[in-house]
């Protein structure tokens, strides 16, 4: 399908996001307007309204003035099956994330390595100053910064971006005809002028509506390979997104605050509740991303620590050569220790970030 038929398709009232995709599936190498109406009625079945819109191409014209709004504004739209379109919402987790996203700015949507940093509207100095301190902390990992252009915690994710020339990626929960709040224009601007994009499933001409802010969200967390909450009361939509993250199999990490802290009711919960791991830098964010941690000189065949391994340590260490992952069963095995003495050697592995220990009892060498 062309530019036009992908816009004129998730313009069709009753057919949700899950739907199209599923329909491309399909049709992977037709226009589904121009599908014989026994394809169609075989497709939609009972559901006529669907059906008559795509016979009919009711939503062209509505298309058409989309296009055309595009065009004259620099703006791209990305179907889902564009090559440009973000990888990460194209996950059998993510099938509910938008079909098609309308993009405008510069910014690769598929980068190595990306990181959402959400919180409160109501973000304060220590809250600001945090978001400040961890962007900048990520820089030499040089990751996407991925947050909502919201007040609070976002607008200061985006600025820290900028401030440290990391790229960054608004999403926003309106159309790309307008900007809000207002008060984040200048913001916005300078993340287009800086290599960066402003994204949005919305449409010109769609209203605020408080109701699709959740819903962007998603995509916030769907962007991104793990999702930092700095600051948060006991509700809001920072926490949904932490737990939008966490229902894509995404890490989510937290940042811990004084206790009684109104915004830091939100973080600390989800810190004593298990659903976000604790952070305090960017070196905790890259442990448990696999990332290579900054000053580590380890390698494969040639590991070079602090401590010297005793010739047991290394021994666990060389069976990672040929395997990316291990089980604790498999280690046990392949070493020829018993299983108490290989749950040993793992623990001080592990205290010494050599080895990373995974769900399933498996573990993972951190290497460069």
């Amino acid at each position: 399908m062309d530019t036009l038929s992908q816009i004129a398709l998730v313009f069709t009232a009753g057919l949700g996001n899950s739907a199209i995709r599923r329909l491309v599936d399909i049709y992977p190498d037709e226009d589904i307007f121009a599908l014989p109406h026994s394809e169609l009625k075989a497709a939609f079945g009972t559901h006529t309204n669907i059906l008559e819109s795509i016979a009919n191409k009711s939503t062209f014209t509505r298309a058409e003035e989309e296009l055309r709004f595009c065009e004259n504004n620099h703006i791209k739209p990305l179907f889902f099956t564009d090559p440009d379109y973000p990888a990460r919402l194209n996950t059998p987790e993510t099938d509910d994330c938008p079909a098609l996203l309308y993009c405008l700015g510069k910014a690769d949507l598929n980068p190595e390595r990306s990181i959402a940093v959400v919180g409160t509207r109501r973000a304060t100095a220590i809250g600001r100053d945090n978001t400040d301190f961890l962007v900048h902390d990520l820089k030499s990992y040089n990751p996407h910064i991925i947050s909502g252009l919201a007040y609070g915690i976002d607008a200061a994710a985006h600025k820290a971006a900028l401030d440290y020339g990391l790229p960054t990626v608004a999403v926003l929960g309106h159309g790309l005809d307008r900007i809000y709040p207002a008060a984040n224009r200048p913001l916005a601007k300078s993340i287009i002028e800086n290599g960066g994009a402003l994204v949005s499933e919305y449409p010109s001409g769609t209203a605020i509506n408080p109701r699709f802010f959740p819903a962007r969200n998603r995509i916030i967390a769907a962007m991104a390979d793990a999702t930092v909450v700095v600051e948060a009361s006991e509700k809001g939509g920072a926490l949904i997104t932490a737990a939008i993250a966490g229902s894509y199999q995404r890490d989510v990490f937290a940042v811990p605050g004084r206790l009684g802290d109104t915004y830091s009711k939100g973080t600390n919960n989800l810190i004593s509740t298990n659903r976000a791991l604790l952070t305090r830098n960017a070196r905790d964010i890259a442990f448990q991303m696999g990332w290579p941690i900054e000053g580590e000189q380890l390698t494969l065949g040639n590991l070079d620590v602090t401590r010297k391994l005793t010739p047991d340590e290394q021994h666990i260490v060389d069976l990672f050569q040929d395997h990316d992952l291990l089980t604790m069963e498999e280690l046990t095995t392949l070493s020829g220790f018993s299983l108490a003495k290989t749950a040993s050697i793992l623990f001080n592995l592990e205290m010494e970030t050599i080895l990373r220990a995974l769900p399933g009892h498996a573990y993972q060498l951190i290497h460069r």
